[in-house]
């Protein structure tokens, strides 16, 4: 029998981003999600960073500081990942290989780490790559099993790892909104949720992001309807209309596509990493284009479709480019910055279905982008967008549905977890007792 279990936070419990848990259970360990914190070197999705080599990125902050887990490195016997977004599977590449260990993800999920590993320049990464689908079980040893499922966030093939363990289970819930509506994908599975919860569950590990946040957050349904009543519905339909999202962000970029056909436009995708996660996607039959859908993601392809669409005619085209956040060198921040053959007119159309991320850098950089277009007469719609995070009344939810032991929010700063606790505490649940904050570096047992 189990004696203990040990929760060891290696990153994103003091910030958003780099996420990164360890559970210990005897003499085994598991690894939870192993992410970059995108802000911290303006890395984004258009920037490499496969030069760059580990220690430095975690002297920068940018991955998670692994080293506290060198006395046990060899005890790891999974490393397991929720989803597809970069601050959680995005050091991959950069720290896998220290552990004799298969990596286990959803289908998509795993695809985006083959990429990541294949594109790794510092490091060779031999680590298995197996993939699970939403619901499936992966035994780990004779007492140890994870089971992925199915919850909706804002990429596809998300999950919750439940780790099945002789004590119990412990459930690592990052990152989730409780959407009834999704427009792709199903539900999240509210029935076997309920289920682990009748079962025992000891510690629940929970993202913090949204949760001082009043309310539910809506359904990407919602988020649909937003987008395709900005396009289709303000007016002046002779002039260039850029939108810019997620690229992760499938069922969105799906959205603005079904719009541009209503609009009569070619849809047309400018960006690295919108052709690696929209290809991926389509690849694996998550989506299906329309023929006449253009997709570029080298810097000069895209330099050249923007040429031939300023010759032929802005009417024509819808373009779904990377660069929401500002980022330097994504194409929406080079064709503000007057970088590209396309450039932005008077009466021109920027819609912004995505939030600016909380941190500094990204707030900055979003700043001047929205100045600088606005210096050239765009017109901005920002927020075009639902979040892919549970807000206040979401995590009631879901504490009430699973009723843990203990539960230990993550994925944030001290605010975020602050915020957490106070809800946690609405319910009966008390601060030190049975609701734990704990800071990167450290571990709490159960």
């Amino acid at each position: 029998m189990v004696d203990n279990i040990g929760i060891i936070a290696v990153g994103g419990y003091n910030e958003m981003g780099r996420n990164m848990t360890a559970v210990r259970i005897e003499d085994d360990v598991i690894i939870l999600d192993m992410g970059l914190r995108l802000d911290m070197v303006q890395i984004h999705e258009d920037v490499e960073i496969e030069q760059i080599h580990s220690l430095e990125l975690i002297k920068m902050g940018a991955i998670p500081d692994d080293t506290i887990l060198k006395e046990i490195s060899s005890c790891v016997r999974a490393i397991a990942c929720t989803h597809g977004h970069l601050d959680h599977i995005g050091a991959i590449p950069k720290l896998a290989h220290r552990y004799n260990a298969p990596i286990i993800a959803t289908p998509y999920t795993a695809e985006l780490i083959k990429h990541g590993i294949g594109s790794e320049r510092k490091f060779k990464v031999e680590n298995r790559v197996i993939a699970t689908p939403q619901g499936g079980t992966y035994t780990v040893t004779e007492e140890i099993a994870l089971e992925f499922i199915r919850v909706q966030h804002s990429i596809i093939d998300a999950a919750f790892i439940a780790i099945h363990t002789p004590q119990g289970i412990v459930l690592y819930a990052n990152d989730f909104k409780l959407d009834r509506t999704p427009t792709i994908g199903k539900p999240p599975d509210f029935s076997r949720l309920k289920e682990i919860g009748e079962e025992g569950v000891i510690a629940m590990i929970v993202e913090s992001t949204n949760s001082g946040i009043t309310g539910k957050t809506p359904s990407e349904q919602i988020a649909k309807d937003l987008v395709r009543d900005t396009l289709l519905g303000s007016g002046e339909m002779d002039m260039g209309v850029v939108i810019t999202t997620f690229s992760s962000h499938i069922s969105r970029i799906n959205a603005i596509i079904e719009a541009a056909e209503e609009m009569d436009r070619i849809p047309i995708l400018l960006g690295r990493a919108m052709e690696r996660y929209v290809k991926t996607a389509e690849k694996m039959d998550y989506i299906s284009f329309p023929e006449n859908i253009e997709i570029y993601g080298r810097r000069n392809m895209v330099d050249r479709a923007l040429k031939r669409i300023a010759r032929e005619g802005k009417d024509k085209y819808l373009l779904i480019v990377t660069g929401h956040q500002g980022e330097p060198g994504a194409t929406l921040t080079r064709i503000a910055g007057g970088e590209t053959p396309y450039s932005i007119e008077a009466g021109d159309r920027v819609i912004f279905s995505a939030n600016t991320i909380p941190n500094p850098i990204p707030r900055a950089n979003r700043y001047a982008l929205e100045t600088k277009l606005k210096m050239q007469g765009a017109r901005i719609f920002k927020d075009v967008h639902v979040s892919g995070h549970a807000s206040r009344e979401d995590h009631w939810e879901l504490l009430r549905l699973i009723n843990p032991e203990h539960v230990i929010p993550a994925h944030g700063n001290i605010g975020m977890h602050s915020n957490y606790v106070e809800m946690a505490e609405s319910t009966g649940y008390a601060l030190g007792e049975t609701v734990h904050i704990i800071r990167n570096g450290e571990e709490i047992t159960l």
